[in-house]
C-alpha cells in the first residue's frame, strides 16, 4: 500500500529542501557483478558494515551552478508540511554525459528518502512518479546510475522494472572499489 503522502513538482533550481534530506546509507552487503548471456546479474555478498554519504562526495547545491537545470524536475514528497523525499530528474542538458546528447532520455539524477520513511514504499513511489513525469516530458527512456555498493538501490530499480545494462569497474578513479551500474527502462508512449 502506498504511503500517505503528497507529491509535488518543484523547481530544480531550488534544491535547499531536497538537499536537507540526508543522502547517506549504511550497508552490510555489496553486489558482485557478473556478465550473463541475457545481460548482467548481481549477487549480494556480505561485508563489514559501512556508511556511504553521497553528499560528502558532491554538494547537491552546486548542481544548478554546474549544469543548466532549468528543464529538470524536482518531484518532492511531503507528509503534511514535512518534506520526506524527492527525486531530481535531468533532461535535455548539454554537458551531462549520462544524457548521451539525447532529448528523449531522462536520468533520475538524485533520489532521497528521509531515514524515517525508508522501507515504506516511498522510493518506489518516487521512481514511479519519475517514470510518469519523463513520459509526459516526451522521453522514451529512463536511465539511472548507481554503484555496486548500494544494494538497496539495485533491488529497488530491479523491482521497478529497470534493467541493468552496463557495469563499469574503474568508472570512478577516486573510488577504485566501486563499480558504476547503469539501469534503463523503455517508457511506453
Amino acid at each position: 500500500m502506498p504511503p500517505p503522502l503528497r507529491l509535488r513538482e518543484e523547481s530544480a533550481l531550488a534544491l535547499d529542501g531536497h538537499a536537507s534530506i540526508p543522502s547517506v546509507f549504511t550497508a552490510r552487503t555489496v553486489c558482485s557483478v557478473h556478465a550473463a548471456p541475457a545481460g548482467w546479474t548481481l549477487q549480494e555478498q556480505p561485508v563489514a558494515a559501512f556508511t556511504k554519504d553521497y553528499d560528502a562526495l558532491e554538494d547537491p547545491l552546486r548542481w544548478p551552478h554546474d549544469f543548466d537545470t532549468r528543464a529538470w524536475a524536482l518531484l518532492a514528497a511531503y507528509d503534511g508540511p514535512v518534506r520526506v523525499g524527492g527525486a531530481l530528474v535531468a533532461v535535455a542538458t548539454p554537458g551531462v554525459d549520462l544524457l548521451e546528447g539525447r532529448d528523449d532520455l531522462a536520468v533520475l539524477w538524485d533520489l532521497r528518502v528521509a531515514p524515517g520513511w525508508r522501507r515504506r514504499g516511498l522510493a518506489m513511489a518516487l521512481v514511479g512518479a519519475t517514470q510518469a513525469w519523463a513520459r509526459r516530458a516526451g522521453c522514451r527512456e529512463l536511465k539511472i546510475e548507481t554503484q555496486n555498493n548500494n544494494p538497496a538501490a539495485c533491488r529497488l530499480y530491479a523491482r521497478a522494472g529497470l534493467r541493468l545494462t552496463a557495469a563499469r569497474p574503474g568508472a570512478y578513479p577516486e573510488l577504485p572499489d566501486e563499480v558504476q551500474l547503469i539501469w534503463r527502462m523503455r517508457l511506453a508512449g
